[in-house]
């Protein structure tokens, strides 16, 4: 058979019949659609007990058969589990623990009926439950403290900041309602009321005038949101802090604090400050609306002053820019202005605190007196005598109210005259010439004569200018021209061969060239061998007048004279070689020497000087070496009856030991075993190795010595020494010897040595006189 479903709520039971069969009046049996459950409402946070039985749920078909209800979906098998249970066999449902709407505001669970066997008996149907809102949830502001900032002297309304809190409760409801209102505002002032807050938005702005940062820079704001729309009695508050900054504007203009400053500057002084202007601002320290600017507004047309704005205390620093002049200004009277780098805020007016006076007063510093035509020039001949006045050279002191009288005070003095030429007059400033001035000099530069001059005042401390004279000299004919060449040569005999000469003068134009050349009348010989022809007003030709001169070296005067006014002449000789010549009119090399005019004579005679200087130079040499011989023997052969003195000789240094040298001694040695040497193949033997062979036997010096035996003793020790094969050097670089592991000679205590004065001293007698001293010492003993 068929089924419809519908559903019926019966609040006294809460029993759903969801699915519950209608049969039609004519038997006809039509389907209808599924009823739609209503939703359930549980309320959240629920006290129970639970479980707490919602609803039952019920198939009209529990009369036949046995029936099995379950629930499935999120809340019954699906996380979170068993929110909700159903008892399989009466089909009530529960809800097992109290609900939490911010946790989950809905539930969609399916409702099942099988049989015993799990056979579907009915369709699904849908369950829907809701869970009650109520007020569990305080306002949470997003920020516990919120920054905002408002200009001072806003008007009233100006927004200010926005303050926001959420509530998780249902804001549909008056649950989720958030109201704000303003609880304190510190400090109190200008009024208690200064911020307002709309509750619905959270925004703050002004309500009253008068916020002033120079009053109060920050005010602290204590904000409620309460929920239930603002229901104070039963709705949930919370508070955050706003705190509001008032901001700065520039409302208070920089006054100064006095209205009159004062300073003062030394004359020619630049960078110095001279006045510190100080200035009262209310505005925020370091910001635009308090660094302050000074102007200079009169009394100042030149630019002598700057003002300068010092970064850390804001004074206005007088700076002297461009120097004063005591003589010119002796005092400034400045008007100053001082105001901000910002505007001033609309509305403000500039304060009549706002412009000051100051008044500089110049002092007076001794200046160097200075020459007002520096580089000074005159003209002037030279040659003028000496004490000639040239000009005068005077200086202006520019400090004409000093106590000074410096006109009459100035000091001159010479700094650098390089010839010594010139002297100045110590009070006047009058120069006149200490010697003649020459043009022609080293010292003159391009006709100009340059010396420096000095004038110094009588200050404390004395202070000094200087000044250049510059003397452009005329040129005036006082050099006679000189001929050149000095010397030249020429063929004996006549032909295109010719001396050309010309003529220096140190003078200038118009006292030189052109030059007029002339041979002189006397002697004779010079106009009859010599001819002069003219080429033009600087150059002439000396050539030869006759058809044939011997050849030699011949002295020829010219007279040459200069064209000046008057003109001044010189006789200068000319050396000229005269000689032999090939017929390209050069000179021979036989022709060359005898134009020399080297004579037999003077060559032998060169000769002889030679040898005698040699000669010279020889018997030096002999002298010396007969002087050192002399020294020598002096120093050995003194006499010991005319020298008494204990004489030292000092010999030659030898040089360092052993420890000086960085020598391995063990080359030096004859080792302890000869293997190495005995088992070298024979023939082969190094040089510096001590040769093995028989030692031979050394006297044995008496223990008594007697003059005859000494001189046998050194003999014999020679002849046995000559005869050693193992004496050293076995090679001449070798310094050193080994000298065996035991001694030869015979032990030094062996030699008998007597205290008691009974040996007998007078064989010493007999050994002559360079022995007296000794033999007088022991053997005279007992005269004394």
């Amino acid at each position: 058979h068929h089924f419809h479903f519908y559903a019926l709520a019966q609040q006294q039971s809460d029993t759903l019949l969801p699915w519950r069969q209608h049969q039609s009046a004519n038997g006809l049996r039509r389907q209808k659609r599924d009823w739609v459950i209503p939703p359930i409402n549980v309320p959240e946070n629920s006290r129970g007990p639970f479980p707490q039985q919602l609803v039952r749920i019920r198939s009209d078909k529990d009369k036949e058969i046995h029936i099995r209800y379950s629930i499935t979906g999120v809340g019954a098998d699906q996380p979170p589990m068993e929110v909700f249970s159903i008892d399989p066999v009466s089909g009530r449902m529960y809800v097992t623990r109290p609900m939490d709407r911010e946790e989950r505001a809905s539930y969609h669970l399916r409702a099942h009926a099988v049989d015993m066997n799990g056979n579907k008996v009915e369709n699904p149907i849908d369950l829907y439950i809701y869970v009650i809102d109520m007020n569990d949830n305080r306002p949470e502001f997003i920020n516990q403290v919120y920054n905002g900032s408002v200009d001072e002297g806003s008007k009233p309304g100006t927004y200010v900041m926005t303050v926001t809190a959420n509530d998780a409760d249902d804001s549909t409801t008056a649950n989720g309602m958030v109201r704000y209102r303003i609880v304190t505002q510190t400090p109190q002032s200008p009024s208690q009321n200064m911020f307002t807050i709309n509750s619905e938005t959270g925004d703050i702005v002004t309500v009253a005038a008068g916020l002033d940062r120079e009053k109060v820079q920050q005010y602290i704001v204590i904000v409620q949101a309460t929920d239930m729309e603002g229901n104070l009695n039963y709705g949930l508050s919370n508070t955050a802090t706003a705190i509001i900054t008032v901001t700065d504007v520039n409302d208070n203009p920089p006054e100064f604090t006095t209205s009159t400053y004062s300073g003062e500057v030394p004359e020619n002084r630049v960078e110095v400050v001279v006045a510190n202007l100080t200035v009262m601002d209310r505005d925020q320290p370091h910001s635009p609306n308090w660094n302050a600017i000074y102007r200079i507004i009169s009394g100042d047309p030149s630019g002598h002053f700057t003002i300068r704005t010092d970064p850390v205390t804001n004074e206005g620093m007088v700076t002297v820019v461009k120097a004063v002049d005591y003589e010119m200004n002796r005092a400034f009277m400045l008007t100053v202005m001082v105001s901000n780098q910002a505007p001033l805020a609309s509305g403000i007016q500039m304060s009549f605190q706002s412009t000051a006076g100051v008044t500089i007063s110049v002092t007076d510093v001794n200046e160097a007196p200075y020459f007002p035509t520096n580089h000074k020039l005159i003209r002037l001949e030279e040659g003028v005598p000496t004490g000639t006045v040239l000009t005068t050279f005077s200086a202006v002191d520019p400090d004409r109210f000093m106590q000074q009288a410096v006109r009459w005070e100035t000091r001159y003095s010479k700094l650098s005259d390089p010839a010594n030429w010139l002297n100045i007059n110590a009070t006047n400033g009058q120069i006149t010439t200490a010697a003649v001035l020459d043009r022609e000099s080293d010292y003159i530069k391009n006709n100009v004569y340059e010396a420096t001059f000095l004038a110094a005042d009588n200050g404390i401390p004395p202070a000094s200018g200087t000044g250049t004279l510059q003397i452009y000299l005329i040129d005036i004919n006082d050099n006679a021209p000189e001929l050149l060449p000095k010397e030249a040569q020429i063929c004996e005999k006549p032909n295109l061969n010719v001396i050309n000469i010309t003529a220096a003068d140190a003078d200038i134009d118009p006292n030189v060239g052109p030059f007029v050349f002339e041979l002189p009348s006397v002697p004779s010989a010079v106009r009859k061998n010599w001819t002069i022809t003219r080429l033009n007003g600087d150059y002439a030709q000396l050539s030869l007048r006759i058809m044939y001169l011997e050849a030699g070296v011949y002295d020829v005067p010219i007279i040459v004279t200069d064209s000046g006014n008057p003109p001044l002449y010189n006789t200068s000789v000319i050396k000229v070689k005269v000689c032999p010549c090939d017929e390209n009119g050069d000179c021979t090399t036989i022709g060359a020497v005898a134009a020399a005019g080297l004579g037999t004579g003077a060559i032998i005679a060169i000769l002889i000087c030679i040898i005698i200087l040699l000669t010279m130079v020889l018997l030096f040499v002999v002298w010396m070496k007969r002087r050192e011989k002399e020294r020598h023997t002096k120093q050995l052969l003194i006499d010991p009856e005319d020298d008494v003195r204990d004489n030292i000789l000092k010999y030659d240094e030898e040089g360092g030991g052993e420890e000086d040298q960085d020598y391995d001694l063990s080359q030096l040695q004859q080792p302890e075993t000869m293997d190495h040497v005995l088992n070298k193949a024979p023939g082969v033997r190094r040089v510096d190795e001590r040769p093995i062979g028989a030692e031979p036997q050394y006297p044995i010096r008496p223990v008594i010595p007697h003059p005859g035996d000494i001189g046998d003793f050194i003999n014999e020790g020679l002849r046995a020494a000559d005869n050693d094969p193992t004496a050293p050097p076995y090679d001449s670089l070798l310094v050193f010897d080994y000298e065996g592991s035991g001694s030869t000679a015979g032990s030094v205590s062996s030699l008998n040595s007597s205290s008691s004065g009974d040996q007998d001293y007078d064989y010493l007698n007999d050994w002559g006189p360079r022995f007296k001293k000794l033999a007088d010492m022991y053997g005279g003993g007992e005269e004394d």
